[in-house]
């Protein structure tokens, strides 16, 4: 008689994905709020290779449209962070208290992307895809998420070409992509490292990434 194992996974990494309500009409004028910012102010250079980056204060700049989006960023953070003790919440006195936040937008034409990097002093961070450029329905665009595993010494263990059964275990020690789709909302540990890859369409892909601190 075979008797099945119990596995655990410790040690999770969260990766938070969702599909924003009516976000046809927020990305119109999110996109018309960037398209304008454009005109005005040049190319800031952080981690991106190309492209242009906004300032990192468009909760300022970019109107109702940008506080709506960040307001939903902080209302997902407040749904899966607790404290030590398992509370979920936000305001004085509950878990996670109110979020200070940074956002800015990201325009990438063909060849575009950005290195890997993180965001120190941040909890979360997040992207928010206004036009996935194409990407969705096509894969060979590239212009991918892509999350470097945090297990550090794992890439360098002596069996690289074995993996674990079990969810996840396949990509150990490498990385995992996420293709942008219009609409969505992805959030992750700021500390997790990630890069954009190079986008190979011919329209634009255009995001708004945010951190959000305690």
């Amino acid at each position: 008689m075979s008797i099945a194992p119990e596995i655990s996974l410790l040690f999770p990494t969260p990766l938070v994905a969702l599909e924003v309500p009516e976000a046809a009409t927020l990305n119109a004028d999110l996109r018309q709020a960037i398209e304008k910012r454009q005109q005005c102010q040049p190319s800031t250079q952080h981690s991106n290779l190309g492209g242009w980056q906004s300032s990192q204060d468009m909760d300022r700049w970019g109107g109702a449209p940008a506080i709506k989006l960040l307001a939903i960023g902080r209302n997902l953070a407040n749904r899966v962070t607790t404290d030590r003790k398992g509370n979920v919440g936000n305001g004085p006195g509950c878990a996670t208290g109110t979020w200070a936040a940074n956002m800015w937008a990201n325009v990438n034409r063909c060849g575009d992307g950005n290195e890997f990097h993180a965001h120190p002093g941040a909890y979360w961070s997040g992207v928010y895809y206004v036009d996935d450029g194409g990407i969705a329905a096509d894969a060979s665009l590239g212009g991918e998420l892509e999350f470097m595993d945090p297990r550090g010494p794992l890439p360098a263990m002596h069996s690289p070409h074995l993996g674990f059964a079990g969810p996840g275990g396949l990509s150990g020690g490498a990385t995992e992509r996420l293709q942008p789709r219009a609409g969505r909302m992805v959030m992750f540990p700021a500390w997790l490292l990630h890069q954009v890859r190079p986008y190979r369409g011919n329209s634009e892909r255009i995001s708004i990434a945010f951190n959000l601190t305690v």
